[in-house]
């Protein structure tokens, strides 16, 4: 069995439930703290095991190039200013791996984003992880990296998955069950955002997924949604029916950054493990939390 060294984080996306800030910044760009977004999903890969990751862009997103490319000018700045420590900091963005870009030309669907990927994947298996989908997982193995070791045991591609609320659910790709043990679920199907009277369950696809290269052929046989756009939880369900595909409920505190309270969310309680500032913050929020 090949090992999974690669992962595709798609961030070809505009952004609109952030707008206007994502008209000039790319979502993935948003801080957590003083963190990039992308940047807490790229360490979650590089910590599983990961060593090549391809980010596939959409147009005005030449600043996440930038972000993991060395600053010969600024470095210049710094060192003349004795900042020894900073240099060191922004040269390990562009150490930490080998980073490839491929652009999504048209907006069609998340789906279509990984298979921009297939040059750059191969015969292998690869991780695909949302840049807008944050797994806390402290010292634990992160999430993709739980999910690869569930690849290894099952030899099939793997839905990472978490129970949440029916209301919550009719949000995400809800799976269909079928034979369960402990976190492994061999599905039977997953459905994209049904309805509440329709929902299957309450195990959820969570933008994180291991997939076999024979993905690439099930992509380009899957049909269109009815806004044209072809979704990635469309392809594994095909999958599931046909060559199987087991959903691995993955461990950790998971946060969507897509959306504006799961963004606050997540600021709010990295901030409050932060060295520097978590301390202040919590006196702050029990002072706030008084006049609430």
């Amino acid at each position: 069995m090949k090992k999974v060294t690669k992962a595709v984080i798609p961030c070809a996306g505009f952004g609109t439930r952030f707008l206007p800030i994502t008209k000039a910044v790319p979502k993935e760009m948003l801080p957590i703290v003083d963190t990039p977004s992308l940047d807490i999903i790229v360490d979650e890969c590089i910590n599983s095991g990961i060593t090549d990751i391809l980010i596939v862009l959409g147009k005005n997103k030449k600043c996440i190039e930038d972000f993991y490319d060395y600053a010969p000018e600024l470095e210049k700045i710094l060192s003349k200013a004795g900042k020894a420590a900073q240099i060191k900091v922004i040269n390990n963005l562009a150490d930490k791996a080998n980073y490839f870009y491929c652009r999504q030309k048209e907006m069609n669907g998340s789906a279509m984003a990984v298979l921009a990927a297939e040059a750059f994947v191969g015969s292998e298996p690869f991780a695909v992880v949302y840049g807008d989908d944050i797994v806390f997982n402290g010292d634990k193995l992160p999430a993709i990296g739980q999910m690869i070791e569930a690849y290894y045991t099952t030899g099939k591609s793997i839905l990472g998955v978490q129970e949440v609320e029916a209301k919550e659910a009719i949000k995400y790709g809800a799976v269909i069950k079928g034979q369960q043990k402990g976190r492994y679920c061999e599905m039977k199907g997953v459905i994209e955002k049904p309805a509440l009277e329709d929902l299957p369950s309450t195990l959820v696809s969570l933008g994180r997924y291991v997939l076999t290269p024979d993905v690439f052929d099930y992509i380009r046989n899957t049909k269109p949604a009815k806004n044209g756009e072809i979704y990635l939880t469309d392809t594994i369900n095909d999958m599931a029916k046909s060559v199987g595909v087991y959903s691995y409920e993955f461990e950790g505190r998971r946060y969507d950054t897509g959306d504006k309270f799961g963004y606050l969310q997540a600021n709010i309680e990295y901030g409050l493990r932060n060295n520097e500032i978590g301390e202040s913050l919590t006196k702050y929020i029990k002072e706030l939390a008084k006049n609430l």
